[in-house]
């Protein structure tokens, strides 16, 4: 166990100092919601809840975690085109190090999108600067994960060229199917269902209900975790298998 921690740490210091070369795709990634966020707060915040602050900071926290998955899946099939992951392929490093030592990494991105949107949204908004906003923050890097595991396993399955289309598929769900633009009240039962079993939903409102409160446990905090942290198990589960397989394959 020991030995595991010890190459897991490693690697991750490795993938840290990766993507510190590429501060072009850090910046986007910052840059984009970060812009987003100020823009429709000042448009829209007037003419409808759902550009309230204390909606539109969770709201923009959860997209910019979508970012992540491009972000993963260009760092690892980057990783495979070259002969860094072929040598260390020999090496007794395990499948399950290699997956966490990319998802460690990525955690602390996640951490500073986090704390910069709500910094940002309070400075805008005061009144989101609450306890509730500490742990919105921390929740938010649990959602974080899933994003992380999908970009992780785009990145074990396809190339360089191919892991932009799937991750734009994930950016889109979570901006069309999360919520963060419209109220769900007019839609219809057949897509509010998609909506609940899907993550993307889910995983915005956790943040959003701990930084404006809970009012029941079960519906508005537990059932929409436990349907984030499902997909996000298997997420993960799929991403070592795969990057098992292609260990074999090397």
């Amino acid at each position: 166990m020991t030995k595991s921690l010890s190459r897991i740490l490693t690697l991750t210091k490795r993938n840290l100092k990766e993507m510190l070369r590429d501060p072009l795709s850090l910046i986007f990634t910052f840059a984009l919601p970060l812009f987003m966020e100020v823009l429709f707060y000042f448009l829209f915040h007037n003419l409808t809840d759902q550009f309230q602050m204390k909606y539109l900071a969770p709201g923009i926290v959860v997209f910019s975690q979508s970012f992540l998955s491009l972000f993963a899946g260009i760092l690892i099939s980057t990783d495979r085109n070259t002969s860094f992951l072929t040598r260390l392929y020999v090496s007794r490093a395990k499948s399950f190090e290699f997956i966490f030592a990319y998802g460690a990494a990525l955690v602390p991105i996640a951490f500073v999108q986090s704390v910069l949107f709500f910094l940002v949204g309070g400075i805008i908004d005061p009144s989101i600067f609450c306890v509730g906003m500490i742990y919105a923050i921390l929740m938010s890097l649990v959602t974080s994960l899933f994003f992380i595991a999908t970009g992780i396993l785009f990145g074990a399955i396809c190339n360089e060229k191919s892991v932009g289309g799937l991750a734009s598929i994930v950016i889109a769900g979570q901006s069309v199917l999360s919520g963060m633009w419209f109220p769900t009240t007019g839609l219809g039962e057949g897509m509010l269902t998609l909506m609940k079993v899907l993550p993307f939903k889910n995983a915005t409102e956790i943040v959003q209900n701990l930084l404006i409160g809970i009012n029941n446990n079960f519906d508005d905090l537990l059932l929409p975790l436990i349907i984030v942290l499902a997909y996000t198990v298997v997420m993960f589960v799929i991403a070592i298998m795969t990057f098992r397989m292609k260990m074999k394959e090397k």
